[in-house]
């Protein structure tokens, strides 16, 4: 092709990789796909999607728990857009490893990294490295079937503590107390059913810093917890602490004051005598609780035996202060759910405080500051994985703008051609997946969990599907080796 052909020309799109493809890349590929600039024909784009997983989706299929019903919704929203046939799949490709940055930009004017957060941030205090303490977000990916992820998981304490007071924690508080059968409509794989199913856990013990108008979870996440069949919510008079910070932020946002009404009610409503209630599990809320050591004991060293923390109160700006007071609970095991934490990119400057990529505006930035030509960022990558999915979508809304601002100065590709990347994959051995990949993946799946409903007995339960966990078997459907067989 003539190097004299005009960028973002029908001859010469624009080419733009957007690494990572869960909601921060999809929108971002769908939001350049709708500019203005592009609907008015004032611009073409060609938009080229890469994961290193072999299904799209990012944290919506490996990090949501399998119960959760918005799961469907944002799946369908990014399923039409990768259906329409407009931006390309490249699934099991792992940047940093198959492709570098020289190849992105050789093949791309501009890249987007979308690339999220997965891991567990760290909480620094004594003993949380024993036998028994786990990262929640390492739960999740066990759960929801990651693919990198064992297959196995320690589900042997009766009784246990969920730091946090985040969606991550009371997904991960439910999914702990939550009996395994109540699950089987969900996509739960079946390694993760079986592990449930022998748990032999008792409590669940759910525990945050501030107080009950500081909580960081959503009135859906809270009321799904009362959804759980055989469990007993148990909340604490002590724990509800209110000072005139508290009743502001109440009457100001009708989420907290919807979540405060939920928890105050449930209090209520709760008997004075514990021993009254019935069900075979129990989870239980604690507010005003800041953990400051998991320890082990003489009948199980080196595993934990329990956890201390120092009771709080308000200070009057939102936040708490330690009193003193310092309460131990006897758990066997503890789940960190304090939030992600994104991971450093190959020859990509990163914060490794913030755990995001140095960006103004998502226009990545070098060592020095300066914006680097052609490299972008967008969601948790770029502003720390905070915020829902409106905001990963504002999110994607700011940084295509200062793509298309820029696009006048982007360093052009030397080999824009679509198919000179395919090529690349191919010569490097590299096994990629592809959207139709994705759709014989997904058919498969569905079709195991029509024949485990089919065999379900007299019970009806109907399994919408079942995730094919191990990465080589989910290659070798995708890449046609049994979807024949499906």
């Amino acid at each position: 092709m003539s190097t004299n052909t005009p960028v973002g020309t029908a001859a010469r799109p624009l080419r733009i990789a957007v690494v990572g493809s869960g909601p921060a890349g999809v929108y971002a590929a769908d939001i350049l796909t709708k500019s203005e600039a592009v609907k008015s024909g004032e611009l073409t784009v060609s938009i080229d999607l890469f994961d290193r997983y072999p299904a799209p989706y990012g944290l919506i299929r490996y990090g949501v728990a399998p119960d959760h019903p918005r799961i469907k919704g944002i799946v369908n929203a990014l399923h039409k857009v990768l259906d329409r046939g407009d931006i390309r799949f490249f699934g099991n490709v792992d940047y940093g490893t198959d492709l570098s940055i020289e190849d992105l930009r050789t093949h791309y004017d501009a890249v987007i990294f979308a690339t999220g957060a997965i891991k567990d941030a760290d909480l620094n205090i004594p003993g949380i490295e024993l036998e028994g303490s786990y990262g929640g977000a390492d739960f999740v990916s066990w759960y929801d079937g990651h693919p990198d992820v064992s297959r196995d998981w320690p589900l042997d304490a009766k009784e246990i503590a969920v730091i946090g007071n985040g969606n991550v924690a009371l997904d991960v508080a439910r999914m702990l107390s939550k009996h395994a059968d109540d699950l089987l409509v969900s996509e739960i794989p079946d390694n993760v059913y079986v592990g449930l199913k022998a748990s032999p856990v008792t409590d669940v013990h759910v525990f945050g810093r501030r107080g009950p108008a500081q909580v960081k979870f959503t009135p859906l996440e809270l009321r799904e917890l009362s959804h759980s069949k055989d469990v007993d919510i148990i909340l604490y008079a002590e724990d509800f602490e209110f000072d005139a910070e508290s009743d502001r932020q109440i009457q100001s946002n009708n989420q907290t004051k919807t979540m405060v009404g939920t928890l105050t009610n449930w209090i209520a409503e709760q008997p004075e005598d514990l021993s009254e209630l019935t069900a075979s599990r129990r989870l239980h809320l604690h507010f005003l609780h800041s953990p400051v050591e998991v320890h082990d004991d003489a009948g199980t060293p080196g595993r934990v035996a329990g956890i201390k923390f120092e009771r709080t109160e308000l200070d009057g700006t939102g936040n708490a202060r330690g009193t003193g007071e310092f309460v131990d609970y006897p758990v066997q095991a503890v789940y960190r759910a304090i939030g992600y934490f994104g991971s450093a990119l190959p020859e990509v400057e990163f914060d490794h405080s913030k755990g995001v990529v140095p960006n103004d505006g998502g226009r990545v930035l070098d060592a020095s500051g300066a914006h680097v030509p052609g490299i972008y960022a967008t969601g948790w990558i770029k502003r720390g994985p905070v915020g829902l999915i409106g905001h990963t979508k504002g999110d994607a809304l700011e940084t295509v703008t200062y793509l298309l601002e820029d696009r006048g100065n982007l360093p052009l590709a030397a080999a824009p051609e679509p198919g000179a990347v395919v090529d690349l994959l191919e010569s490097r051995g590299v096994q990629y997946t592809s959207w139709e990949g994705w759709l014989a993946l997904d058919a498969h799946e569905r079709t195991l969990g029509e024949k485990a409903s089919a065999g379900a007995g007299a019970d009806g339960i109907q399994r919408e599907r079942i995730k094919v966990v191990p990465r080589e078997d989910m290659v070798e459907i995708s890449r046609g080796g049994v979807a024949a067989e499906v």
